[in-house]
């Protein structure tokens, strides 16, 4: 069998073969790799040959791996109608893992493989930014020079996606494109920043911004290069987050301590909000038989944080840091006040697949979407989150910059 046909990534897959999803050795509850299976299963005789045929939600992938040289193209499914749940990740709160998968199983894609920077090389390129510029499902059809191969790549960072293919051509349909996306489209004087900023002021979904911005849509000029989706994703949360930053610094300070929740295929997120100015810290701790932790016997913590100033490095957690402060600052600008604030996420072992960074944004927006318990104090509020998660409070602490300066260290608060 070619590698290319195993649901397997990077040749890892020699402990399924020993378990054949049957004495779960991984210690998940459950196997994602025959929850993959199954779904590509149902459409595999879909997607059996060098065409296809559908309606894109509208939904493209720029790869990594080779860069500067990377594969572009769409995301296709096998149907037509209305497939903008496919790839529209402020839909999918309250789907199960199988729903995900099931979404992400019907995308075909593409690949056409060019350096960042050639732009106008083929139709194949200016075809898949035409799709990213559209506000709703078009009309594809995508000839490949080989059968689309399945293979299950576990990744944080993105949403799954189905087989994949080298394209050979691709026809779009009659196209019309959002008009704000145009206009930033057609400025080459505009900054990418403020493209992004701009289309999400007047509400673009992120996951929109972040396919256009993908594809090199925006930007001065020659400046303009095709960026990896799993960057695209980051870079468009934390230009937008820092924006939101800056902005909710002029507000006042939050009067009590404020918990938000929400719980989500197996993962607990608490928003702890403390009445003191603006720092923050999510701080992710994974349970043995979860992704991330396969095969320890002790809960892996993770954080990472900012003072009021902001921080210069990446982020050590990756973009799911980005994701959940661009959540906690809409929030809050939303409010007019400001906040010093805590995000406390326990995966547990029902999450037995990454599904991407919109995980942690849409469940952090899903919590602040809910009326917040309040506390006149930490402890008080510690009190009610102990209740709510497993891992004791005096563990938080220890893992935490944020909490640590709270209890520890006075702030000019104290002395106003």
């Amino acid at each position: 069998m070619d590698s290319s046909d195993s649901l397997f990534s990077n040749g890892s897959g020699s402990l399924c073969v020993l378990c054949r999803g049957a004495k779960l050795l991984c210690g998940k509850t459950r196997c994602p790799v025959l929850i993959k299976f199954y779904s590509n299963i149902k459409i595999k005789p879909l997607t059996d040959s060098l065409n296809i045929d559908g309606s894109s939600p509208p939904g493209v992938f720029v790869g990594r791996i080779g860069y500067p040289y990377v594969s572009v193209g769409p995301l296709i499914p096998p149907s037509h109608g209305d497939t903008a749940i496919l790839d529209t990740p402020e839909m999918w709160i309250g789907k199960s893992i199988d729903d995900i998968v099931d979404f992400r199983s019907q995308l075909v894609r593409g690949k056409h493989r060019v350096h960042i920077r050639d732009l106008e090389g083929s139709r194949i390129i200016e075809a898949t930014r035409e799709m990213a510029l559209c506000p709703s499902p078009i009309d594809v059809e995508a000839e490949f020079l080989k059968k689309p191969a399945v293979r299950l790549v576990l990744d944080d960072e993105v949403q799954p996606f189905g087989p994949t293919a080298p394209l050979k051509r691709i026809d779009v349909g009659s196209t019309k494109f959002d008009q704000r996306m145009e206009k930033a489209y057609n400025d080459t004087d505009l900054r990418a920043k403020d493209a992004v900023l701009d289309l999400y002021n007047r509400g673009t979904f992120v996951s929109s911004i972040q396919k256009a911005f993908s594809v090199g849509a925006f930007g001065e000029g020659k400046a303009r290069r095709f960026v990896p989706t799993r960057w695209s994703i980051t870079a468009v949360d934390s230009m937008i987050s820092a924006q939101l930053m800056e902005n909710m610094k002029d507000f006042p300070i939050i009067n009590e301590h404020m918990v938000f929740e929400s719980w989500q295929l197996d993962n607990r997120f608490v928003v702890l909000m403390i009445p003191r100015a603006w720092s923050y810290e999510l701080i992710e701790a994974w349970y043995p038989n979860t992704v991330w932790n396969p095969f320890g016997k002790d809960v892996v913590i993770m954080a990472s944080s900012e003072g009021y100033e902001g921080r210069t490095t990446y982020a050590e957690i990756g973009g799911c840091y980005y994701a959940a402060r661009l959540a906690v600052n809409e929030y809050l600008v939303k409010e007019k006040r400001q906040a010093r604030v805590v995000i406390l996420r326990e995966a547990h072992p029902g999450y037995i697949m990454p599904v991407g960074v919109w995980n942690v944004r849409e469940n952090v927006r899903a919590a602040l979407r809910t009326a917040p318990r309040k506390f006149h104090s930490l402890d008080e509020a510690f009190e009610y989150i102990s209740m709510r998660l497993v891992i004791p409070k005096e563990r938080w602490i220890k893992e935490s910059t944020v909490l640590k300066d709270t209890l520890f260290q006075r702030g000019l608060e104290d002395f106003l």
